[in-house]
Parts: structure tokens; sequence; C-alpha cells
């Protein structure tokens, strides 16, 4: 292991950063518990969250003990309540799963947004690319058309997003441009074809109770997210960013020209796959979940970029983190700005813009 004398300068200004970045996500998370209509102390939070583990672990022990006749006993001891049913209810019902949907969104389009700008070598390429997102708003507006409920609504969305990646990938196989410039242009193909499916619901949907409901929807939201949503994007998430973070180092390559790649004995066009399959699934769980929300995964990885430099083998941990704290504040911000609940498209938009334009302004030289 290296000493820290051995290091760069430059390699210890960018350690410090990160543990300055860590320290910052973890006071978000923790700021989050606590902040709300409904007041919940970190010491009340880590009673209910020890609770909640030993009445899972004691179920655990009865099925054990019922359906495998065995005798076990782990000795759990019946947790002694310290806090108010409601605050049971809040924490666990509502406020946990909706700071773990956040951070997980959150997470899932920025690194999402970050290997496209690199892939397709574009600084002002977002997750919606090749159509990700227009496809899952598409799936969920025809859900809500068709009366679904929540859970059908999200599966509904969750595959047309990928359905719209699919097409977009297959139809640029025909283009006769190069590889790349074919998939954005048929991503902006599918895209469109999608917004008019999803225009063409709207002006069919029952004007009382589904339009309203498809607009909301459409302008992204966390409001809605419990426990078994954010067990239904787990799995997804997890398998886009494990691959995406095991072949950082790789992305590297993909920011150069494929001659150069092939030289260092990589299948550029295998790699390019792999990337759009995670960025897919990063994309379309994020959105199925959460609605249409703009900006993370085209701000984020220009402020990662511009702290972090551009190797990515620094920038996709970095870049899950910016993600994660980011929609996380904003959420924040929504559950407490005003009585109602603002949907996070507007505020991501307020808030993307002018940090967008700052990173513009500021950050000229440093990506010449």
């Amino acid at each position: 292991m290296k000493s820290n004398k051995g290091m760069s300068p430059e390699n210890r200004l960018y350690r410090v950063r990160f543990i300055i970045l860590l320290v910052v996500f973890i006071g978000v998370i923790l700021i989050s518990i606590c902040m709300g209509r409904y007041s919940v102390s970190l010491k009340d939070a880590a009673a209910i969250l020890r609770a909640d583990f030993l009445y899972r672990l004691r179920d655990l022990q009865d099925w054990l003990n019922t359906h495998l006749h065995t005798a076990i006993n782990f000795g759990i001891a019946e947790p002694k309540a310290t806090w108010t049913q409601g605050a049971d209810n809040v924490f666990l019902q509502i406020r946990l799963p909706r700071i773990i949907g956040a951070l997980l969104v959150g997470c899932a389009l920025s690194m999402a947004g970050g290997v496209y700008q690199g892939m397709f070598r574009n600084p002002m390429v977002s997750p919606d690319i090749l159509g990700a997102s227009t496809g899952a708003g598409f799936g969920a507006a025809v859900a809500i058309l068709l009366g679904a409920n929540y859970v059908m609504i999200t599966v509904s969305s969750f595959c047309f997003g990928l359905l719209a990646v699919a097409l977009a990938y297959l139809a640029s196989r025909f283009g006769k441009f190069n590889e790349i410039l074919a998939m954005i242009l048929a991503g902006m193909i599918v895209s469109s074809l999608f917004s008019a499916g999803t225009s063409f619901v709207k002006l069919v949907a029952d004007t009382q109770e589904q339009l309203p409901a498809i607009t909301y929807w459409l302008m992204g939201s966390l409001s809605s997210i419990r426990s078994k949503d954010v067990q239904f994007i787990v799995i997804p998430i997890a398998i886009g960013v494990i691959p995406l973070f095991i072949l950082r180092w790789r992305l590297n390559l993909l920011t150069v020209e494929d001659e150069t790649a092939k030289t260092m004995g990589v299948n550029t066009k295998i790699l390019r796959l792999i990337v759009v399959f995670c960025a897919t699934l990063l994309t379309a769980a994020s959105v199925s979940v959460s609605g249409m929300i703009g900006w993370v995964g085209l701000v984020i990885p220009h402020f990662a970029r511009m702290l972090f430099g551009f190797d990515y083998r620094r920038l996709i941990p970095v870049t899950a983190l910016f993600g994660a704290a980011f929609l996380l504040v904003v959420d924040d911000i929504a559950r407490v700005v005003t009585t109602g609940e603002l949907p996070l498209g507007i505020l991501t938009s307020f808030v993307g813009a002018p940090i967008f334009f700052y990173l513009l302004v500021t950050g000229k030289g440093r990506y010449a």
C-alpha cells in the first residue's frame, strides 16, 4: 500500500476532496432523517431501526422453527419503545423509503449521464439520449389511461423504458453513419415517437382524473415511493452499477478513437453495448418510480469532472455520491418548502440550470 508521502499532490488533493464529499453525503442523509413536518430525532430513528431489525430476526427465528422443525433461539428480547407510534410509521413507512429512493435514483441518473457523456464524447448528453425516459413516460401514461394500479404503472414504465432503448439500438444497426452518430439519431427518432404517443394518450385521457395524474407523474416526484418500490428498483440498479464500477478504468477508452482503444486490446463495440445496457437499466428503473426528473444526469457529471478530473476510475464513485446527495437535497426542499409538494422535475430545473450556467462560465478553461 502506498503511503501518503508517495502520493502526488494532485492525488492527495483528490483524496481530501473525496473525504469531504463523503462527509457531506453522510451529513445530508442524517439531516434528511430529521427533516420534515413530523420531527424524528436521530436517536429515535436509530432505535426504530434497531427494533425493526430485531422484529425481523425474531420472525426469521419463528419461521425456521416452524418450517424446519428446529429449536433455534436467538435470545431476542422485546425492544422497549422509547418513541411514539407516529414516529415509527412516519420513519419506516414514508421517510426512510423516500430517502433511500432519492439516493438510488440520484445515483443511477448521474452515473448513466456520466457514462453516456463519455461514450458519446458529448458533454450535453443526458440519460434519456436513447429514449429510456420518454419510453418510460409513455408506459406510465398508458398504464394510467388503462386504470392500472401503482405497481402496474411502475412495471409498465420500466418495461417501456427498456423497449425504447432496444428499439433505438436496433434502429442504429441499420444506420449508414458511424456507430455513435447512428445511436444518437436513432435515440432522437425513438424519443420523438414515444413523446408523440404520450401526447396522444394525454389527448384521449379523462380530463378530471387521468390527465392530472399523467401530468403530475411526468413532472417527477418521490412522494409516493414506498418500501416495495425501493425493493423493485434495487436489483436493476445494482445490475447497472456493479459492471460500470468494475469496468470504470476501461470507460476511459471510450473517450478516445476506436483504433487507439483496439491497440490496447479493448473491444469498444462490446464495451459500448455493456454501457448502453447498464445505463438503460439505471435510467428505466429510476424513471419508473420517480417520473421524469431532468438535469441530474446532465449537471452532476460536469460538476464531478470539474472537481475530480476526467478519469472514470474516480468519476464513477464520485458521480454516484454527488448525484445521490444532490437529489436527496432537492427532495428535502420539495418536502418542506411549501404546504403542498412541488414536483422534483420543476425543482431540479430551478436548481440545475443556475449550477450548469455557473459551470459553463467558470469551468470553461478546465474542459479545454
